[in-house]
């Protein structure tokens, strides 16, 4: 197992999706969120879920409240995680990944290295930036995202001091962000 805590991000509006994405069945799961904590657990000693309200998931883990009733960017997620966890590092994914693997997260724990701010997923398409390790150095940062209300991932990581690691299974990285990519989702788990 991993000692790094992972925090799973599903605090979305999921208006693409049309209804919460979280929610969703998922493998043999009553829900998507229940699916990827269920098998991050596995993998990491601690793992948490950011999220607006707890009360509407059906099983027990420990949450991270995003109290923050008007943003739906990541922005409140990181600040509460960052109070809530106290550590150095931890490790992010969004809930509607299902398919990054350990074989890409072990690849980002291995290059992550303490002289950096972050350590972030790559394809050919582009960061990923709801995949990967930040640094407790970033903490400020977020909180200046907060007040400015700049809440855009990509601006802080190109302007902070991120490694970046290319992974070569670029499927891995697909999101679930409409209901025709969920519907492709559940075929491709079966």
């Amino acid at each position: 197992m991993y000692d790094v805590t992972c925090v799973i991000f599903a605090g979305g509006k999921s208006s693409r999706m049309g209804e919460d994405k979280a929610l969703l069945p998922f493998a043999n799961n009553l829900t998507l969120l229940e699916y990827q904590y269920t098998r991050l657990s596995k993998l990491f000693k601690h793992v948490y879920i950011s999220c607006k309200q707890k009360d509407i998931f059906s099983f027990n883990a420990d949450f991270i409240l995003d109290n923050n009733d008007t943003t739906y960017a990541p922005t409140a997620g990181f600040l509460a995680a960052f109070e809530t966890i106290q550590s150095d590092r931890f490790f992010v994914l969004s809930v509607d990944t299902p398919f990054v693997s350990e074989k890409e997260i072990a690849q980002l724990l291995k290059e992550d290295t303490p002289s950096v701010d972050a350590t972030i997923a790559t394809i050919t398409t582009g960061m990923q930036p709801m995949c990967g390790i930040y640094h407790a150095s970033l903490h400020q940062a977020f909180v200046e995202m907060q007040k400015t209300g700049n809440h855009k991932l990509g601006f802080l990581l190109k302007n902070s001091n991120v490694h970046f690691v290319t992974c070569e299974d670029e499927t891995a990285f697909t999101n679930l962000n409409h209901p025709h990519e969920y519907e492709d989702a559940l075929k491709r788990i079966i």
